[in-house]
C-alpha cells in the first residue's frame, strides 16, 4: 500500500508540505508507504483540450512532472493533492497540473483513495479545497474524510505546526486513508473486486 501526496506549492518545505509531512509521517506509523511529489517552481502548462493524450497515451506536454507521475499511478493506492491558497483557491501550478493529469489518465485514478488539504494564511481555504475535491467525485475516486475540513493556517510552516487543530486534522485524515486502505485490501483477499463500469455516456443540454 503506497499514497501519492503531490505538493502543489512552489516552496519545496512551506506550509503545505508541513502538512503533507505530517501525513507521510503518520501514514508510515499505520505500516503504509507513500511519496511527496513537489511540482517545483517552473512554470506549468494548462490543459488544451488537443486531445492528443487520446491518440499517443500521454499529454503532449512532457517537459513537467505529469507524465512523470502518470506511468507511475499504477504504484499509488491513494492520492493526496496538497496546495496554497491563493486568492481563495488553489495554486494556478497545482491546477494545471491536475487537468492534464487527470485529463489523461481518468481511467487510473479509479478506485483509489483520494483527499486534498490546503495551507491559508487566514482566509479562502474551504473554496479552494472544494476546487481541488472536483477532481476525485469525476474520475470513481472515493474521497476520505476527517475530524474537520482538512486545512491548516499560517503564514510559514512554524506557524502552521502551531495549528494544533489543524495537525491533528492531517493526522486523522492519514488514520483514516491507512485504515480504509486495509479494508480494502482485506477485501481484494476475500475476492471483492472493483466495480465493472458501464460504457461512459456523454450527453449536453441540447440532447
Amino acid at each position: 500500500m503506497k499514497v501519492l501526496l503531490i505538493n502543489g506549492s512552489p516552496h519545496r518545505e512551506g506550509c503545505t508540505f508541513t502538512a503533507l509531512n505530517e501525513i507521510a509521517t503518520t501514514l508510515q506509523k499505520n505500516g503504509v508507504e507513500s511519496e511527496i511529489f513537489q511540482i517545483g517552481m517552473k512554470p506549468i502548462a494548462g490543459c488544451i483540450a488537443c486531445g492528443k493524450c487520446r491518440q499517443i497515451g500521454k499529454c503532449i506536454f512532457d517537459d513537467d512532472g505529469v507524465n512523470k507521475i502518470a506511468v507511475r499511478l499504477d504504484e499509488f493506492d491513494g492520492i493526496v493533492i496538497g496546495s496554497p491558497v491563493y486568492y481563495a483557491g488553489p495554486a494556478g501550478q497545482i491546477c494545471a497540473f491536475c487537468d492534464r493529469l487527470f485529463f489523461s489518465k481518468a481511467p487510473k485514478m479509479a478506485g483509489k483513495l483520494a483527499a486534498a488539504v490546503v495551507a491559508c494564511r487566514r482566509g479562502g481555504a474551504s473554496a479552494a479545497l472544494m476546487r481541488l475535491n472536483k477532481y476525485f467525485g469525476i474520475t470513481n475516486m472515493q474521497v476520505v474524510g476527517s475530524q474537520y475540513w482538512n486545512m491548516v493556517h499560517g503564514f510559514r510552516p512554524e506557524d502552521v505546526l502551531k495549528d494544533k487543530e489543524g495537525m491533528q486534522t492531517m493526522r486523522t485524515l492519514a488514520q483514516n486513508m491507512a485504515w480504509l486502505l486495509k479494508c480494502i485490501e482485506a477485501g481484494k483477499k476475500s475476492g471483492i473486486n472493483k466495480p465493472q463500469y458501464e460504457p461512459i455516456t456523454f450527453t449536453n443540454f441540447i440532447k
